[in-house]
């Protein structure tokens, strides 16, 4: 989220677990991220911002808190580090940073590598000389000094030509420029009429700038008047926000407004640090820590104690400008104007538009903000509904899974995407397919002496075993009524091994039947299944709750061989039987019996894979037999150690025993599940 604040711990825990992955050092990682950090930001907009900052390294250094107080104006929770430059006589820099989030200093090396290389066409080489708790910032904030060593890149052979020519006006700009000082100044010392013209001194510059080849701004110097042309009280009024104090901090002149809004600054020889504490940066209040901070933005804020009783309730005032020293008169002026970010901050300190001097773009900084964080509450608004959107989007997904899984447990996956898509699903014609039915025997006999509740859980138990072997040997299940069952291999996917699928699924029925167990006897139920192969007609019929149904002579004849089947056995039919003679499957022939509506008819009972074992049948482990044995013959040795003791046994030790043969039993039966 663009203007959610996250906290360092989150940042941290990112960076350790990159430098886990990527097998580097946290430096690496940090330093990579500021490279990345200042590309970013290019990216996002700040890229004209960033290059107008200054014409130099050092100057856009110095630069990065006036960037970070105007940043905070939209980003109002940032923290930001703080920056001071020393140059040094080699020409290298100490760069000081100053933060109170400890463990990201490495990122500025990155940072001012890449702004160097990209805005100043250099390269940077950056070492921590010191990194201590600095003790004259408020709260002990973390002081890391960096040795900046700066090197340009040579030139292009093109360029040096060009640079040399350059050089060659700029030496020469000298003399021509005194030459026509000269000639004007002859010029206008006289006229054909003989009278004398003054001309000022700022007319001759312009006409050097006007008449002169060359640039002025190589060899420019200022000049400044031999006195200040400005009365006391024109200067309090045009700039209603200035102090002015000496070396002890005392007051001696203060703009008309802060006067206004600080009562006590009419009282002549006060301190400015009884009534103002220093918030940026963040040193103590004496003229040596503000010397050394003198190219940073200052804000100052007002003690709520000195203030009137009646403001003491209202935010306290907030000052942002610049510190001079002035050295003839040995004395500091802070030029200021009120930190405001919105009309309602103005307001709320009872404050005016009218009280900020014309000049100031404070006035236009608070209007424009103002539109600004409408289009942040805006924007605001915007992530957390696409957020919101999102988690719904990704709620809807898995919901969305839930139903398809559910669906396509009811019909075929194609068919089930053809209906979803509003398409109408035809009817499809199987030449060849085996059709399985089973039911319980004595199923009327249970319904009749059992409560529905234990009809439902011994179904629920049988069937899910069922459903799982449909996995297992990939055949369709068609549908259940009451204690029928009923599956489908070669459809709705044809293939050529459907007989042998389902003869496995039906191998698997008869023996999950066996661990079903009958709610009246608390025996194994036995169950009839029959196998028929021919062909079908596939389709969906109906409109509310759609089912895929198989019509044709092949389910009734199906239908029949369960019927006339013998509990605990598997009834093929002929085409049955042909469908699976010469393959893996033992077949006995049951002889010529009469079935209903088909008149007599060959059938044969399937007895079992003989190149398949019943856990591969069944789909388990092959050590689930072992592990099975394993646990009887733990549990028949316990019985044995519970009933009768060995001479000498200790009778407490014995009882111990099975509790340690328990343990051994729950392990090896989570393993086996």
């Amino acid at each position: 989220m663009t203007y959610e604040v996250y906290d360092d711990v989150i940042t941290l825990r990112l960076i350790k677990e990159a430098c886990r992955m990527l097998n580097v050092s946290e430096e690496a990682v940090l330093k990579l991220f500021g490279e990345y950090f200042f590309s970013f930001c290019k990216m996002s907009g700040y890229d004209r911002m960033l290059r107008t900052l200054g014409g130099n390294l050092m100057e856009f250094i110095e630069n990065l808190d006036a960037l970070h107080s105007y940043l905070a104006l939209s980003y109002q929770a940032m923290n930001a580090p703080s920056f001071r430059v020393e140059k040094r006589a080699d020409k290298s820099m100490l760069l000081h940073y100053y933060s109170d989030r400890h463990g990201l200093c490495h990122i500025v090396p990155g940072i001012i590598e890449s702004v160097a290389k990209d805005f100043f066409d250099s390269d940077v080489t950056m070492e921590i000389l010191n990194q201590t708790e600095e003790e004259e910032r408020t709260g002990k904030k973390e002081h890391v000094v960096f040795l900046v060593l700066q090197k340009f890149r040579q030139p292009t052979k093109k360029t040096n030509e060009k640079t040399g020519t350059e050089a060659a006006i700029q030496q020469n700009q000298p003399e021509e420029l005194d030459t026509a000082v000269q000639k004007i100044s002859t010029k206008c010392s006289s006229s054909s009429s003989g009278q004398v013209l003054k001309k000022s001194y700022w007319d001759i510059v312009r006409s050097v700038v006007k008449f002169g080849k060359g640039s002025l701004l190589h060899s420019f110097e200022p000049v400044y008047p031999q006195q200040l042309w400005v009365e006391e009280r024109v200067f309090c009024n045009a700039f209603p926000f200035h102090i002015v104090f000496d070396k002890e901090l005392k007051v001696k002149q203060a703009g008309v407004n802060i006067q206004k809004y600080v009562p006590g600054l009419q009282t002549m020889a006060i301190s400015i640090d009884d009534y103002f504490t220093i918030i940026h940066p963040e040193i103590t209040f004496t003229i040596s820590s503000i010397c050394k901070f003198i190219n940073s933005q200052f804000v100052l804020k007002t003690r709520r104690e000195m203030m009137p009783e009646s403001w003491k309730k209202q935010p306290m005032l907030k000052l942002r400008g610049q510190m001079t020293w002035m050295e003839s008169i040995q004395c500091m002026i802070y030029l200021c104007s009120p930190k405001l970010r919105s009309l309602q901050e103005l307001e709320e300190r009872q404050m005016h538009i009218s009280d900020i001097a014309q000049h100031d773009t404070t006035r236009d900084l608070i209007l424009l903000n103002q539109q600004r964080l409408a289009e942040i509450e805006l924007s605001n608004q915007l992530e957390r509904k696409k957020e919101e959107l999102r988690i719904l989007s990704k709620n809807l997904e898995i919901e969305k899974k839930k139903t398809e899984t559910l669906l396509y447990a009811m019909l075929p996956k194609h068919v089930a995407n053809q209906l979803k898509e509003g398409k109408k699903v035809e009817a499809g014609e199987f030449k060849a397919c085996t059709i399985l039915f089973s039911d319980v025997v004595t199923f009327t006999n249970i319904c009749a002496a059992c409560e529905p509740i234990q009809i439902v859980t011994m179904l629920n138990s049988m069937y899910s075993k069922f459903d799982r072997l449909t996995s297992i040997h990939e055949v369709y299940k068609v549908e259940t009524i009451g204690d029928a069952y009923m599956v489908v291999g070669g459809v709705p996917v044809p293939v050529a091994s459907h007989a042998e699928r389902v003869a496995n699924f039906a191998l698997g029925m008869r023996l999950a039947a066996r661990e079903v167990m009958s709610p009246i006897t608390g025996e194994p139920i036995q169950i009839r299944v029959g196998m028929h192969t021919g062909p079908v007609l596939a389709g969906v019929v109906g409109d509310k709750m759609p089912r895929y149904c198989l019509f044709g002579d092949t389910v009734n004849t199906a239908s029949r061989m369960e019927s006339h089947g013998v509990p605990d056995k598997i009834h093929l039919s002929p085409t049955a039987f042909r469908a699976l003679q010469n393959k893996t499957f033992e077949i006995v022939k049951r002889g010529e019996i009469e079935v209903k509506g088909k008149g007599k008819m060959t059938t044969y009972f399937l007895i079992q894979n003989l190149h398949a074992t019943e856990n591969e049948i069944m789909g388990r482990s092959e050590n689930y037999t072992a592990l099975v044995n394993d646990i009887h013959q733990n549990a028949s040795n316990r019985s044995i150690c519970g009933n009768s003791l060995s001479d000498g046994e200790d009778p407490k030790k014995a009882e111990e025993s099975p509790l340690e043969e328990n343990s051994t039993i729950n392990s090896k039966l989570c393993l086996l599940l």
